[in-house]
């Protein structure tokens, strides 16, 4: 089957099932990503509070872990939810957000990697190097060097960890610690808009809610954001627009636009 078809299959998948993902987000990208969730075709529920993560994980086909606006009680209520989700056998997808720019982002991001055992994680470059080199300093959430550089780090926090990596970029590329698997959908109007790499982490949630090969479910979600980029991108007149119109391009995202987009694709 083309690769194409395959993504297809997957994005029907969600549609059809519109499995509950449960985030424990960011303020500055819960109403994005909460969007895009519903755009293309999940049910997203944001909920933080300590007293009820366990009880939304309980009803949870996915749950999604953003540390960008860190405080202690959120940190106690990603672990608890984590490992409920580890014990339910759901997936767990984690975004360590900034983690280098300061040791308590750090510490943070490696303790939840370490209860939480996520089956994807997805960083920038400079995120996912300071998860293998505690030495290595990011530019705040931002990326400092370009996703290939990261690679190894990559395939080294994917192997001691059991896990998918995925790392963002202008090329994205999507590693087990053995396979590796790049995708090279995007427009530069994307690294504009606040919480882009935020939602894809989101986006990602519903892939893997519904298809249990995490590696494919990882490189689905971001062939979709990538695709979904480059029409809205096509449409748009800056960093405003491009965010309404990625909206509206991932909720009508049709088979004739992914065949057209993937027709190179094997």
């Amino acid at each position: 089957m083309k690769m194409g078809n395959k993504l297809i299959k997957n994005l029907s998948a969600i549609r059809e099932q519109a499995p509950l993902v449960h985030n424990i987000t960011n303020f500055v990208v819960m109403n994005t990503t909460a969007n895009a969730l519903l755009a293309i075709g999940a049910s997203p529920v944001m909920a933080h509070a300590l007293h009820e993560v366990k009880d939304m994980v309980n009803i949870a086909s996915a749950l999604v872990i953003n540390m960008g606006t860190l405080s202690e009680e959120w940190v106690e209520s990603m672990i608890i939810a984590g490992e409920k989700a580890r014990e339910r056998k759901i997936p767990v997808v984690f975004d360590p957000v900034g983690a280098g720019a300061t040791p308590y982002r750090t510490s943070s991001a490696l303790r939840i990697i370490e209860t939480c055992k996520p089956n994807i994680i997805r960083g920038n470059a400079s995120e996912i190097m300071a998860l293998v080199d505690q030495t290595m300093l990011t530019k705040g959430v931002d990326s400092s060097v370009a996703a290939d550089v990261a690679l190894e780090s990559a395939k080294i926090l994917a192997s001691g960890n059991n896990c998918v990596v995925v790392i963002s970029g202008e090329i994205d590329f999507i590693t087990d610690g053995i396979k590796v698997e790049s995708v090279g959908f995007g427009n530069q109007l994307m690294a504009r808009v606040t919480g882009m790499g935020c939602t894809a982490t989101a986006v990602l949630g519903a892939f893997a809610a519904t298809n249990p090969n995490t590696f494919q479910a990882a490189v689905f979600g971001m062939m979709v954001m990538g695709i979904t980029g480059e029409f809205a991108a096509s449409k748009s007149n800056g960093p405003g627009s491009m965010q309404m119109h990625f909206i509206d391009c991932l909720y009508s995202l049709s088979e004739k636009e992914i065949e057209k987009a993937t027709c190179t694709l094997q």
